[in-house]
């Protein structure tokens, strides 16, 4: 691989790392449980562009429908039941 071929992976898994911890953030701080279960997600979707780079596209495969898909899914179904908003 070229070394600048190398560098920008290396430096879009640095932005995208930075870009799941601010996810993870906005999960952790928000009041409207839709819309952390909507941060967590996209903070699953960094994570899979991660294990991409890294190389390993099994992982993807199975933790993309996982963690994108069913987790928020019931999640979403379970708030539904409750109340959509934390009381402090």
């Amino acid at each position: 691989m070229n070394v600048y071929a190398e560098t920008i992976v290396y430096l879009i898994m640095a932005v995208v790392s930075l870009l799941s911890v601010v996810a993870v953030y906005l999960a952790i701080v928000e009041r409207d449980l839709i819309k952390a279960v909507i941060y967590s997600a996209l903070q699953s979707g960094f994570y899979a562009v991660l294990y991409y780079l890294l190389m390993a596209p099994d992982i993807v495969l199975v933790y993309l429908p996982v963690a994108v898909g069913l987790i928020p899914g019931v999640l979403i179904v379970l708030i539904s039941k409750t109340e959509r908003w934390e009381k402090e």
